[in-house]
């Protein structure tokens, strides 16, 4: 009787150091997703961060009283910039915010300057423009999905037992910037 008291003990214990393993590995493979998420949309903002300069530089040779228009992008672009090498994401999303508001009068001077919306340049500009801005909705998808799973694993049984122990807190989502 007291042998299978102890094998019963001993089986429970190793069931429980089990669960929480397979808890803590998978409560921190998603913090650690979410993590890499958030990478990526830094990889997007810096990728469009770097088209900034040549897009006001190309508007600036046809437009050149639009300085006004040009210095409020460039000033944005580096807030993003500034944004990207924090740990807030409120802060990046708020960035990014100021910088969409920031370049679309400057893609709209492209209509009021025939010459700017036929040069290659500001052409080629805008479509990686637009590229990069796809790549960075997939991006805020990903990392909202990433945070989603994150916070479900934190708040659900049998989880929610081992989630103090990960160190691990919820993340909060990505705001789209319009």
């Amino acid at each position: 009787m007291v042998t299978f008291l102890l094998v019963v003990i001993l089986v429970v214990a190793v069931a429980v150091l089990i669960g929480f393993v397979v808890g803590y590995n998978k409560i921190r493979s998603a913090d650690v997703r979410v993590a890499e998420a958030l990478s990526g949309i830094d990889v997007e903002l810096t990728r469009r961060a770097a088209l900034i300069p040549s897009l006001v530089h190309t508007v600036a040779t046809f437009a050149t009283h639009e300085k006004a228009v040009l210095d409020h992008v460039t000033d944005a672009n580096a807030a993003v910039t500034a944004a990207t090498s924090g740990t807030s994401v409120t802060q990046r999303s708020a960035a990014e915010k100021q910088l969409d508001r920031a370049l679309a009068p400057v893609l709209a001077l492209g209509r009021d300057y025939p010459q700017l919306s036929s040069s290659a340049n500001f052409l080629d500009l805008q479509r990686n423009l637009a590229d990069t801005e796809d790549k960075l909705a997939f991006a805020r998808q990903y990392y909202n999905d990433s945070v989603a799973g994150l916070n479900r694993l934190l708040t659900t049984i049998p989880w929610l037992l081992v989630a103090p122990l990960t160190g691990t807190t919820e993340k909060e989502y990505y705001q789209t910037p319009r």
